[in-house]
């Protein structure tokens, strides 16, 4: 089947002309969850990297999008309204992680299916937190309110930055991450998240077009044809987590089932990798 293409669906969004080029970063996350940048700070970043595209991809909300389109209209550079739906493959026992892009703040079908989501993940980090302060850890509190409070919900990301003044990815910061979060450490819960084919069905149902996000990183290719089914549009072939063979891999499966790609940098600003907004990117 043929595949269609990233261009067809920037034309169909209304964010690109036929005789535009664009360079476009599809997977970016504000502070409106676990990334620590704000949205304006994010469209001065893909300015400065020469991106004419950038979608907000924020974890399981959709919160804020009008204002990132109104700030877009100043800076120049195009949004593309998105959403990073935190899902599960319950038959492979695996967790997913679903794209949307085209959508709006006003998205009914996403908020029923994600708010528990966010609550459970809110709940969930503050006993995470209770655990390591009972622990007998010092927690910056006023750090991890200030950053907290500026997302829909609490993250771990919030927790690490109140607790140590060292930048992700360092051999202390990972060191205390693993030993608290991973390997039956003292915070080590997680919560249970939604079916990825309701994930699916929700972002069709808001008018968005989803689509597969790093697969390659959580090996979720074997859900590609379920997920067909229920209506995914794209997979994403640019990652940092993607070698050359995950790339190949993704084209040849938007070969197979018409699907087009995308590629993006899952910026979280210090709070991830990649260094950089922009770092991975799609253009045509």
């Amino acid at each position: 089947m043929a595949s269609y293409s990233l261009r067809d669906v920037l034309e169909g969004l209304g964010v690109l002309s036929s005789d535009e080029t664009f360079k476009a970063d599809l997977h970016v996350h504000s502070t409106v969850s676990d990334g620590s940048c704000t949205f304006a700070e994010l469209l001065d970043q893909a300015k400065e990297q020469g991106l004419s595209h950038i979608a907000f991809t924020n974890h399981d909300t959709t919160h804020g999008l009008a204002e990132a389109a109104r700030l877009a209209e100043e800076s120049g550079v195009r949004v593309i309204g998105g959403i990073e739906i935190s899902a599960y493959d319950f038959e492979r026992g695996r967790k997913v992680h679903v794209l949307g892009l085209g959508l709006s703040e006003d998205a009914p079908a996403i908020a029923a299916l994600c708010t528990p989501t966010l609550e459970k993940r809110d709940a969930n980090t503050r006993w995470q937190l209770e655990q390591i302060i009972r622990a007998g850890y010092d927690v910056d509190m006023e750090a991890f309110e200030r950053l907290s409070s500026a997302s829909t919900c609490a993250y771990k990301q919030h927790i690490m930055a109140a607790l140590i003044d060292e930048p992700y990815g360092t051999p202390a910061y990972k060191a205390l991450y693993n030993a608290l979060f991973k390997g039956g450490g003292i915070a080590d819960r997680d919560i249970e998240y939604v079916d990825a084919r309701d994930a699916v069905r929700a972002i069709v149902a808001d008018g968005g077009l989803p689509v597969l996000a790093h697969p390659g990183q959580m090996d979720s290719w074997d859900f590609v044809p379920e997920l067909v089914s229920c209506g995914l549009s794209g997979i994403e072939k640019y990652h940092h987590d993607h070698d050359a063979a995950d790339e190949e891999h993704a084209q040849n499966l938007a070969n197979h089932f018409g699907l087009f790609v995308t590629g993006g940098s899952d910026y979280h600003g210090v709070f991830g990798k990649p260094a950089h907004l922009g770092e991975r990117w799609i253009e045509g």
